[in-house]
Parts: structure tokens; sequence; C-alpha cells
């Protein structure tokens, strides 16, 4: 590293939990910046109890989202729990939470309650829906994101039924989104002086996913969907299956045709000249493409395909994506030492710099490890953590 880190010097007490905000304020962890996780004491964050695990609070699924931060169990609903939190807005460059609509209104931590203590402060919100409308009140969660904005709907053929993506790619989107905000009014904050509202919703993430659809939508009033082109699919193998996609090249028929070695060269067929007559021969094209693949080894095709330049991949697990050499090559598996865990393995930040680049500065904290720590730092003296902690108010 050549100097210090972008956010070096930002400090975020961060409310969020689950996924969507913890994501978000690892990223501004791994790039510097001091993030002071408030939790509830007992439980604290969801994801600390959302899966039966030997390691209990200290979980994979809140390990993987929650490095680089230091944790504050502290009771919100008593006055001075509630205090502790001021003073720490007060010193705060950015105070992120992922509640529901109104939540942090209803804890005396809005928009506006945070201005008034620390003009400076920049107040970031991910919901569901955002804080008006008719479904402002409505909890937000990834599955119910992809059905609201028309991403469930999307599927390769009608006769696919509907279902859930299996991965939480709403709530990393949003996440994404939402640090992006952050850092865009961490600039402006550069020139003005002055903090600002940041608000972004799942349900406007995944519509902004679909940039292209929806202008096709608006405009010419039909469905786009890159999932169902005739050239395009997946298709078992003797020992897995292989993920194609006919298009970019030149002449994609023909490429086919001799990758696969079909019986005939596919371009020659007056019916197959446009894409319109390729969507209407679309069974006949990928009966064609699953009956040679199916002839062979999934490494053969890949093979056969990357020859004759067609875009290609094996469909591999999770284990097998982990395990590739490329995984490693680009540096994506960072380790660290947890005291009560041991030795934890979680995916890096996918952004490199050359400059300030993402580091591992903490593990992902106990529940209220450094309770004494920040509080000592706000100026708090030693007899009045302990008796905060005699209350209950600090876990």
């Amino acid at each position: 590293m050549t100097g210090p880190q972008q956010l070096s010097g930002i400090t975020v007490v961060d409310f969020t939990q689950v996924f969507m905000g913890p994501s978000c304020t690892q990223s501004l962890g791994d790039y510097g910046a001091d993030v002071i996780k408030i939790e509830r004491p007992g439980t604290g964050d969801m994801t600390r109890t959302s899966i039966p695990d030997p390691d209990g609070p200290d979980n994979p699924i809140f390990l993987s989202i929650n490095r680089n931060k230091r944790s504050v169990a502290i009771d919100l609903r008593t006055p001075e729990g509630r205090a502790v939190v001021e003073d720490l807005v007060r010193d705060a460059d950015v105070v992120v939470s992922n509640f529901r609509a109104g939540v942090m209104e209803r804890l005396g931590l809005g928009y506006q309650e945070v201005r008034a203590l620390n003009p400076r402060a920049i107040w970031a919100s991910g919901t569901g829906f955002g804080p008006q409308g008719p479904y402002a009140r409505k909890g937000g969660q990834d599955a119910i994101a992809q059905a609201y904005s028309g991403v469930m709907w999307r599927r390769p053929s009608d006769d696919v039924p509907f279902a859930l993506y299996a991965t939480t790619i709403c709530d990393y989107i949003t996440g994404q989104h939402l640090l992006q905000g952050i850092l865009l009014a961490l600039l402006q904050r550069e020139r003005t002086g002055e903090g600002q509202r940041v608000d972004v919703t799942m349900y406007d993430s995944m519509l902004h996913l679909q940039m292209q659809e929806a202008c096709q939508q608006l405009m010419r009033g039909d469905e786009i969907n890159w999932a169902a082109m005739p050239l395009t699919g997946v298709f078992p193998t003797t020992d897995g299956a292989v993920c194609l996609v006919g298009g970019f090249t030149r002449d994609p028929l023909r490429a086919l045709s001799h990758a696969l070695d079909l019986d005939e060269d596919l371009s020659r067929r007056a019916d197959l000249a446009t894409l319109e007559q390729q969507f209407a021969a679309k069974p006949e094209l990928q009966r064609l493409f699953a009956e040679r693949l199916a002839k062979n080894t999934t490494a053969y095709w890949v093979d056969r395909l990357d020859e004759h330049h067609i875009l290609c991949a094996p469909v591999h697990s999770l284990r097998q994506a982990l395990d590739d050499e490329q995984t490693a090559v680009n540096n994506m598996i960072v380790e660290m030492d947890h005291p009560t865990v041991g030795r934890v393995r979680a995916l890096n930040a996918p952004i490199r710099l050359s400059a300030g680049p993402a580091t591992v500065r903490l593990a992902p904290p106990r529940l209220g490890e450094h309770g004494t720590e920040v509080l000592a730092e706000l100026g708090y003296s030693a007899e009045d953590i302990a008796v905060l902690r005699d209350k209950g108010v600090l876990a």
C-alpha cells in the first residue's frame, strides 16, 4: 500500500443488519473507514442467529459481511443508551441503517434529528420501497423485491415455473447502491461542508438492474429477454452442463454448426436468416444443441466452443468456483484470525486499487466486543461504563 486508504479518518455509525446494509458498511471498512456497529444486547445482528451453527453468533453468515467493524451492544430503548448513540452521531461522518421506513424516526434518529446533532453527517438509509408510496411500510426482502420488480417474471421460456433467484442479488445490488450514494455524498461534502440524506430502495435497485429491458418496454412496448434468446442456453453433457451464448460473433449459426459437428450448416438455411426466424425455430435449434452436447464431456465441448470463439462456460458449483485457479489469481479469498472461531476464510473485496487497496484490519467482531473501547474514546470514564453495564444498557 502506497499511502492511507481512501476512507481513513471516516467514522461510520452502523445500524444495519442482515445483508444489504452490512455488505455496504463492510465495503466502507475494507477501504479504511472506522465502522462502529450498533447491535442489540443479547441477540445482535439477526444474522448471528439466522442459521443453526456450531459457532452460534459468530457463524459464517455473520462473518462473511462484518469484518473491519467494531461492535457496541447497547439498548437504544433506554435514555442512557440513546445518549451514548447521540454522542457517537455527533462525531460521525456517516450514519447508516436499513430498517423499514420510519423506524429510525421512531428511534429519534431520523435525518432531521441527526442533522440537528451533526450537520456534516451523511444519513444513509436502505429500505424495501422508500419512505413514501403505497408500499412504504411494507417489509423489504430479497425475494419480495424480485417479485414486485418484474425480475422474477422473466424466465427462459413460459414453461419454466416462476422461481426465486438462489443468491440474494437484490440485497447485494441495493447495498452497493447504498455504498455509491454514501461515497457521492462524502465527495459533495468536501465541496460544501454539509452532510445530506441518501435513500436507496431494493425496489428501485431491481428496476434499475433492468435498464435495457425497461427502455425497450417503455419505448416499443415489448419484452427483451436475454435468457430466452434462441442460440443461448444451458445444456447437459455427459458429466455436467455447458452454458453457451450464441452471439457476439460474425456468424454464430455457422460457428455453432461447426463447433457442434452438426449435420448441416444452419447458417445456409433460408428459414433461419433472421433473428425473428430463429425465435420461431427455437425449439428445433435448442433440441439440436441439446442432442449434440449430451454426447460428450463438458471439457470437450468447452474446448470446441472456445476454438470457434463462441462464448461458453462449464456450469460450476460454488465449491468449484472457489477452488478455481482464477479465484486464487484474483486474490478473491482472504483469511483472518478470530478469537473464538479461529481461522476465518471469506471473500475479498472485488475492487482492486493500486493505491490504498482493501485491507483486513479487524476480524468480524464478537457481540459487544468493542463497547468499552468505543465509549472510552468518546470520553466516558471507567466508572461511567461500569454503571451502564450494571444497568444492562451496555452489554
